[in-house]
């Protein structure tokens, strides 16, 4: 006698698998760029062909945010944007991004003749809302966990741009050492999801929760202190010069942001409770 297979249980293991292959998209990233780097840069080595240093650079600067992203969207929050989404506002976010804060940056220095540290921590934590601001206008079916993801992939697309510029300068001052290089795109790699991303996704997260609740002066005023909290860290990060320092901060904006995340994914939450603690 045949065996029948009920169409809830297949349906229920393709939703399983489904979310499993999402949880742990982000190793696939992971290992599928280093595997990329890998024979990119065993190319350049062996050809000595300079055309393939834009693709090292990139693949090296991209590597760990684009796993850091698939990450945080494989958690389990309640996320209405789709990848498209995603990955428009990190090619997009990071663009503007490093444009508006390059050039606001500079307007600053010949007005003021110096840059303080405060105003580069300003700038860029504001540049890397323009694209987060721009979608929270359009989009009108807003989920709690969006906030979070929107503002995690900004901040990865500054990441990576500004992280291939300096990868750039690196080399020229160098005179093409390579492992000069390396060094710099490991070392702001895997920092990036503790600098960037973190500041990012906590004031989005917060701006998201402004827009979506109803006590808007509480909620403004809770994503003013998310973003002075932001701010003092990025000062602090680009005024510090040492491992313990970056280490100590690096711990607390990635305790931060798995504080929020625990908030955003806590079941009966109401939005304006993000980071109430």
């Amino acid at each position: 006698m045949p065996v029948s297979i009920a169409p809830s249980s297949i349906a229920v293991d393709e939703s399983r698998l489904s979310r499993l292959g999402r949880r742990w998209s982000w190793v696939a990233v992971l290992v599928v760029g280093l595997l990329l780097f890998w024979l990119i840069r065993s190319a350049l080595v062996s050809t000595e062909n300079p055309n393939l240093i834009p693709a090292l650079i990139f693949f090296g600067a991209a590597l760990v945010p684009t796993a850091f992203v698939a990450f945080v969207a494989g958690r389990r929050l309640d996320f209405g944007v789709g990848t498209g989404v995603v990955a428009i506002t990190g090619l997009a976010g990071g663009a503007i991004g490093v444009t508006t804060a390059g050039f606001l940056e500079y307007r600053t220095l010949l007005l003021m003749k110096f840059l303080p540290m405060l105003a580069v921590g300003l700038i860029e934590e504001a540049a890397k809302l323009i694209v987060p601001v721009l979608l929270l206008l359009i989009i009108r079916d807003r989920h709690p966990g969006d906030g979070l993801l929107i503002g995690v992939a900004s901040g990865a697309g500054f990441a990576v741009f500004e992280t291939m510029g300096y990868a750039f300068v690196e080399l020229i001052q160098s005179n093409g050492d390579l492992s000069a290089v390396d060094d710099l795109l490991v070392w702001r790699g895997l920092l990036s999801p503790a600098a960037h991303m973190a500041w990012t996704g906590l004031t989005a997260a917060a701006l998201w929760s402004a827009a979506a609740h109803r006590q808007r002066g509480r909620s403004i005023a809770l994503f003013v202190l998310v973003y002075a909290i932001a701010v003092a860290l990025h000062t602090t990060w680009d005024s510090l010069n040492s491992d313990l320092s970056y280490g100590v901060l690096a711990t607390v904006s990635l305790l931060l942001l798995v504080y929020t995340t625990h908030r955003l994914a806590a079941p009966r939450r109401v939005p304006g409770a993000l980071m109430a603690g």
